[in-house]
């Protein structure tokens, strides 16, 4: 209407004025209902021409959409294993801290692991003792062989200086046997030594092997009992949490419930404009928004991202070929917008919905001195007419709370 009226002032105005005052024609005369057609045909048809011009250039400079929200992010409360509850910390809508625990499951197989996992590191540890006093055992074994083992050889030693000697004493198969002894001593005390470096490589080698395997069995036994206790990610509020002990959750099919973190960092909108716009949103762009959460107001707010591409052509690989044309309705272009200054969207409830406005600006084009002058004139009138959609969406946020309250039937 605004567009219609402002070009009728340029064409059906001075059309009016020239037959009214220069050709002296009079309404109710000359001028009647049936002759307005006739009369001001140039001036209505200029006037319908000019309307659709300008609004194609307001709607396509300074884009505009009704699908703009204040997106936040849900958690899901869920478990990392599946189980039945037993027991509950907290209650629905509750406000929770990161690390706060919430519910648990029954835990009694997990338990009875994490207790086995304790007796097998007990029984590694018993077996290192036990390890240590084999070593001992084997030290003394050792040093008994290697006593015999000299006994026998000093005794083979003085034999054979009395055997050189020809002492007649002693025979030359008490020096066989005397050597055979000699002979089996030594293989004693290396058996002895042998036994004990396989105990000192027990205590040393496999043993602690075994002991950290038993350790990692039992941390997996504590983390897997662990599991069972669901903890809070982030610091929020529960939603829709209606959990009852005895129920069963399953990660997969089953949420606890949503946690609405508390701390998202900067409030921002998320907002879906038609494709054709894609050539005009850039980053830095200035926009504007109403919200029927806060009512009468107007955000200032600044375009900090645009989606390079649109959800509604992505493709999900499955067991049949995908037909484009069954994507029939066409996407959005996803547009992120902060607001400029801190506390914008302050008070506005999360997922509310909005009306924004975007605004091209060729301020820093038209401190170029070699644009044309043509370009010049196109790029003023383009900057001046968004003067007309901040005035639409003045407009429309005048007229939400009467949409609503009124003609909503509310």
């Amino acid at each position: 209407m605004l567009e219609l009226i402002l070009c009728s002032l340029l064409t059906i105005l001075p059309d009016y004025l020239f037959r009214r005052f220069v050709q002296g024609k009079r309404i109710g005369r000359e001028i009647t209902f049936f002759s307005v057609w006739y009369e001001l045909r140039w001036g209505i048809t200029g006037c319908l021409i000019l309307t659709l011009l300008l609004i194609t250039t307001i709607f396509y400079f300074h884009p505009s959409t009704t699908s703009a929200t204040s997106a936040f992010r849900t958690v899901p409360v869920l478990p990392e294993t599946n189980g039945r509850v037993a027991e509950i910390f907290v209650q629905r809508r509750d406000t929770v801290q990161k690390g706060e625990p919430i519910f648990r499951l029954d835990s009694t197989e997990e338990q009875a692991a994490l207790e086995l996992a304790k007796r097998r590191v007990a029984e590694v540890d018993a077996q290192i003792v036990m390890a240590k006093a084999d070593i001992n055992v084997a030290e003394g074994e050792l040093q008994q062989a290697e006593y015999a083992a000299k006994q026998v050889s000093d005794e083979l030693a003085v034999k054979q200086q009395l055997f050189d000697q020809k002492s007649g004493t002693v025979s030359a198969r008490e020096l066989e046997r005397l050597q055979t002894a000699l002979t089996g001593a030594e293989g004693q005390v290396a058996a002895a030594r042998a036994s004990k470096n396989a105990a000192e490589i027990k205590v040393s080698t496999l043993l602690p092997a075994e002991k950290a395997s038993s350790e990692a069995a039992l941390k997996q036994a504590q983390v897997n009992l662990d599991k069972t206790t669901v903890y809070a990610g982030v610091s929020g509020q529960l939603e829709q949490f209606v959990l009852q002990v005895g129920d069963i959750v399953n990660p997969l099919m089953r949420p606890a419930g949503i946690l609405i973190p508390s701390d998202e960092g900067p409030r921002r909108l998320q907002a879906g404009f038609d494709q054709i716009e894609a050539g005009v949103l850039k980053p830095g762009m200035a926009a504007e928004a109403t919200c029927v959460a806060k009512p009468l107001e107007i955000i200032p707010l600044v375009v900090t991202g645009v989606q390079d591409y649109i959800a509604a052509g992505q493709l999900r690989a499955g067991e049949q070929l995908v037909d484009v044309a069954q994507i029939s309705k066409p996407g959005t272009l996803l547009v992120s917008l902060e607001p400029i200054y801190a506390g914008g969207l302050d008070g506005m409830t999360p997922g509310s919905n909005c009306i924004v406005n975007a605004y091209t600006s060729y301020h820093a084009e038209l401190q170029d001195p070699n644009l044309g002058t043509f370009q010049r004139f196109g790029m003023h009138a383009i900057d001046t007419i968004a003067l007309v959609h901040a005035m639409i969406l003045r407009v429309q946020a005048l007229f939400i709370p009467i949409q609503t309250l009124v003609l909503g039937g509310h």
